[in-house]
Formats: structure tokens, C-alpha cells, sequence
């Protein structure tokens, strides 16, 4: 079955309209596992936009499920990272006038600095999956690097205006989900999914974790974090009710 991450950010980018208290994302971390969320997410910008060091430094104390912590390769995050000792972190791709995150990581042309860098968390007992689009060439190189997971963008099939251009992309990332699994790597995907266009994507592609957070937290405005999550929860294990 696929396990469902929540990626609560943008608690905290309610929180930083007015840099106050609230909402925290610390508290809406323990709701989003009552709901049924299997993996906690949380990105540490480099511009501290929405998650704060703090707010890493209590998830860490109060997540037992797994917490994964998605970054650039900045050294400043890592060293955090390391010291944190989330149970994954994810590597993408940091742009600081970038409303979210656009594409994938580029892993073949930064081949040699994140050898290093895996090694780096390998070493420290902390999972590593690389952000990538499902282009061949980057697939292989995550393999190459030593991470232990990939999570495809499914940015473009999220942002597909009719029905042709989805069953392309669908297509492009089944055959990113093979690749990786004959190289052996494990696969989670994420990015854009919400609760009209999950259903295909659980269909078809067999991935390990999806990773979900916009329009989960959209959702919580009006029902709340855990009813949210539960939602969406429901829908990756029954698909067929909302496409």
C-alpha cells in the first residue's frame, strides 16, 4: 500500500504572513498522523520562507512516525539536517524567487558534489532520495550518487490541460518508475497532487510514498488537519472514488 507523506509547510507560511505563533506546524504534525499521514514533510529554505529551525528542531522531538526532511545541498541546511537526524531527507532544487519548487533536481551535472553529499547522510544513518524528473539520464545518476530513493516530479502531470497531455506524462513517469527499479531504487513520487487528480496517479504508477501538501492544507482551512489527511488517505486506498 502506498504510504502517504504531508507535507506541512504551508501551515507555516500561514504562520509567517503575520510572524506570529500560529498556526504551528508542531502542532499540526501530530494531527496529521492522528489523520493518517504516514511520513511528515517538511522544507528548510535557505530564505526561512515558511519552516523555521525551530520548527525542525520540535518536529524532530514530537514526530514518532517518519520524518523527512526535504533541502538544497546548502551546507548550512545539511550541517541542520545532520544534527536533526531526520529518518530521510529529500534533495531538490532551491530557486529563492520560485513560488514552489520547479522541476527536478539535476543530478547528472552535480554528480560529483553529491556523491559527497549522500555519503555524508548515508554515513549518518539518514535515508537519501534525490528530487528528480523522469528522464532517464537523472534516474541513473541518482543510482550512480548512492541515493537510496528517488521521488519523480509529477509537477507536469499535475499542470496537464486535457486529458491527451496527462496520459503522456503518466506514461513518462511509469516508465521512470521501471528504469528505477531495475537499477534498484526505490520510488516515491510527489508534487502538485490533490484530491481530483490522485486517484490516476495511485492507479498507475507503484511507488512507495506520495507526497502531498498544498492542497491537503487547503483543505484543513475548512475541516481540519486530521479530517483533511483522512480524506486523502481514503482516496490512495480506494482511487476509483474521485479521478
Amino acid at each position: 500500500m502506498i504510504k502517504l507523506g504531508v507535507n506541512i509547510d504551508h501551515i507555516a507560511t500561514i504562520r509567517q504572513a503575520r510572524r506570529t505563533f500560529e498556526p504551528d506546524p508542531v502542532i499540526a504534525a501530530p494531527l496529521a498522523v492522528l489523520g493518517g499521514a504516514d511520513i511528515i514533510t517538511v522544507h528548510l529554505r535557505e530564505d526561512r520562507r515558511h519552516i523555521q529551525d525551530r520548527d525542525v528542531r520540535l518536529l524532530r522531538e514530537v514526530v514518532f512516525t517518519k520524518l523527512n526532511l526535504e533541502m538544497s545541498i546548502a551546507r548550512e541546511i545539511m550541517d541542520i539536517a545532520i544534527k536533526t537526524r531526520p529518518e530521510q531527507v529529500t534533495l531538490v532544487p532551491e530557486k529563492r524567487q520560485e513560488v514552489t519548487t520547479e522541476g527536478g533536481l539535476d543530478v547528472v551535472s552535480q554528480k560529483k558534489v553529491l556523491v559527497d553529499i549522500v555519503k555524508r547522510f548515508t554515513d549518518a544513518g539518514i535515508l537519501v532520495s534525490l528530487f528528480i524528473d523522469p528522464e532517464e539520464n537523472q534516474i541513473s545518476a541518482s543510482k550512480d550518487v548512492g541515493a537510496q530513493y528517488i521521488e519523480l516530479h509529477t509537477g507536469n502531470y499535475a499542470n496537464a490541460k486535457d486529458d491527451i497531455s496527462k496520459s503522456k506524462q503518466i506514461e513518462k513517469l511509469e516508465a521512470g518508475v521501471k528504469i528505477a527499479q531495475k537499477l534498484r531504487l526505490r520510488v516515491n513520487a510527489g508534487h502538485g497532487l490533490t484530491y481530483q487528480n490522485v486517484g490516476i496517479i495511485v492507479e498507475s504508477l507503484d511507488v512507495e510514498e506520495l507526497h502531498i501538501g498544498h492542497s491537503i492544507v487547503s483543505r484543513a482551512v475548512f475541516v481540519g488537519i486530521q479530517k483533511a489527511v483522512s480524506e486523502m488517505k481514503e482516496l490512495i486506498f480506494k482511487p476509483e472514488l474521485k479521478r
